[in-house]
């Protein structure tokens, strides 16, 4: 697994950036990230685990995914998609649920990409960006650990891309 990390200059102020060069076809990769049977798999580091993964992967379609901790604690996690670009990109926000309807705290937009690199299209340049709508949310998602998790899940979701 290539462990190629790039520290990508922030587009916008409040951005949160991981790029991971990675040893599978972009459409794996996108796989992982839109195939709800999938996600249990790879979204939360260890132990940590999902107990539901709903995706109506679309413009304005639905997410559902529940994060649950080692005491059993879940925490809903729930949006809409933005943007899908099958292979190429997908940009979701939890800013709204279903319908269009407002949440009660956005926090932020999520906007992946998967770009082939090297001429077999065999590796992956994924990028994830976390955009947060104020550098409050952007410093708390930081001191989460957003790129220590989100680096674990970027190595398990590469394992699991391996064996599809």
């Amino acid at each position: 697994m290539s462990h190629n990390h790039t520290a990508a200059t922030p587009a916008h102020p409040h951005d949160l950036i991981l790029t991971r060069v990675m040893d599978a076809p972009a459409a794996k990769l996108y796989r992982c990230w839109t195939d709800a049977a999938l996600i249990p798999q790879w979204f939360v580091p260890k132990p940590w685990t999902i107990s539901q993964a709903q995706l109506d992967v679309r413009p304005g379609g639905a997410s559902l995914i529940v994060m649950r901790d080692p005491d059993g604690n879940e925490y809903p996690n729930a949006g809409v998609y933005l943007e899908v670009v099958p292979d190429r990109k997908l940009v979701f926000t939890d800013a709204y649920t279903a319908g269009w309807v407002p949440s009660a705290k956005p926090f932020m937009t999520a906007i992946v990409t998967f770009e082939p690199e090297g001429a077999s299209g065999q590796q992956t340049r994924s990028t994830a960006i976390a955009r947060h709508w104020t550098q409050e949310a952007r410093q708390q998602h930081e001191a989460m650990g957003f790129h220590t998790g989100w680096g674990i899940c970027a190595d398990q979701m590469a394992a699991l891309a391996a064996t599809l």
